[in-house]
């Protein structure tokens, strides 16, 4: 059975600060669809030919901040596999982001956490191993 994810729609106050994010992360994303609808609001397709993000305008402002890892519902963050997640980091940085979480350490993959303009947090992971068990090993220390 094949499973993907081909999507995600996330509700943001500045498509276009999102999208410099993404594409600050992702040189290769693309807009694959920018359209206003009848009320003005605004929703944009980016990303590759196979996965994309979809990015609404947001109209409201929420009751709260939602604060990732705070143990309130919503979305800690996404995680993006990658084979260079160092550039990914230089990109980010010179770009003014800021970095959420230290580098983790691990043998067999290295991780980086970002948030953007919005407060969202962003997991890159570069693995260093085709096998699952070290992969996906969760006893060895990280950080």
């Amino acid at each position: 059975m094949l499973v993907r994810l081909e999507h995600v729609n996330l509700c943001v106050r500045d498509v276009d600060g999102m999208t410099q994010f993404l594409q600050t992360a992702f040189p290769d994303f693309q807009i694959r669809h920018d359209q206003k609808n009848e009320d003005g609001s605004r929703w944009v397709h980016i990303g590759t030919h196979e996965t994309y993000l979809t990015l609404n305008h947001a109209t409201k402002e929420p009751d709260g901040s939602f604060r990732p890892y705070s143990g309130r519902p919503g979305v800690n963050h996404l995680a993006y596999e990658v084979d260079d997640v160092e550039a990914i980091r230089t990109r980010l940085m010179a770009a003014g982001y800021n970095e959420s979480t230290p580098p983790h350490s691990h043998p067999h993959r290295k991780r980086v956490y970002f948030v953007d303009a919005e407060g969202n947090d962003w997991e890159f992971v570069q693995y260093f191993s085709d096998d699952p068990k070290e992969r996906n090993d969760y006893e060895k220390a990280e950080g």
